[in-house]
């Protein structure tokens, strides 16, 4: 019966993480090539498998990877992050409404949110749950399209929030900087919110480690002279010190 071979698949998939549609084929050489296709897009329409090129992943292997991937990027140069956020914090105002832009180093800034009357908005998902341990704190996420690698929300959605609010302080973060590119990140998406805070804020702060430091990434959405406040672990370079004093960005 179909149930009965849909189940047996199913668990195959979940014992072997990943298979090939070759072995299934084999393993029901009396069913048609197109009948497995249709068992394997009835699972992944149930949610446990997603299909790949040439065969399937069970959902727990997938989910593992999108943890493995964040929880990578969340350990990495760890001590610089909380240095950082360690010296944001200080750039806190309450009674403000304030923008806490996704990403590793923004979490440890999250995590040191005092529990006070202030008023949050966030793109992350886990900074949104960071924030909410505090009883006092106002904490608003905007809607949009998860992005499962970063925990950022944006798109469409996330543009059209971002227009209908305030923003007195914005805290954002940033995938790479140079003076040539400016403040960049490998999503289109992202940019794009990244740019609308921008412009709705009073004022911006962007918390960077110092290994952001010339690398550049496809998307650009921020100058040096865009911003407010430069927050990094380590002194930046002569050239950088130069540019920010133009541009009248303190560099802390």
């Amino acid at each position: 019966m179909n149930i009965d071979r849909r189940d047996n698949i199913r668990e195959y998939i979940r014992a072997r993480g990943e298979v090939q549609f070759k072995e299934l084929e084999q393993l029901y050489p009396s069913v048609s090539s197109m009948t497995i296709r249709r068992d394997l897009a009835y699972l992944e329409g149930k949610g446990h498998i997603i299909k790949t090129r040439g065969g399937a992943k069970a959902i727990s292997q997938v989910s593992m990877s999108i943890e493995d991937i964040y929880s990578a990027r969340a350990t990495a140069n760890m001590d610089a992050k909380v240095k950082i956020a360690r010296k944001a914090i200080h750039l806190l105002e309450t009674g403000r409404s304030i923008f806490i832009d996704s990403g590793t180093t923004t979490m440890c800034l999250a995590k040191l949110i005092p529990d006070e009357y202030l008023s949050i908005i966030t793109s992350g998902p886990n900074i949104a749950l960071e924030i909410a341990k505090n009883a006092n704190t106002s904490v608003t996420i905007i809607g949009g399209q998860l992005n499962r690698n970063n925990l950022t929300i944006s798109g469409a959605n996330s543009l059209d929030f971002i227009k209908g609010i305030n923003i007195d302080i914005a805290f954002l973060a940033t995938s790479g900087f140079s003076l040539k590119s400016g403040f960049t990140v490998g999503n289109f998406n992202e940019c794009e919110l990244k740019r609308a805070v921008i412009k709705k804020a009073r004022k911006v702060i962007l918390l960077m480690d110092g290994s952001k430091l010339d690398k550049n990434m496809p998307y650009t959405f921020a100058a040096l002279k865009d911003i407010d406040i430069f927050v990094t672990d380590t002194p930046l370079p002569d050239n950088v010190i130069k540019v920010a004093e133009k541009g009248s960005v303190e560099i802390y």
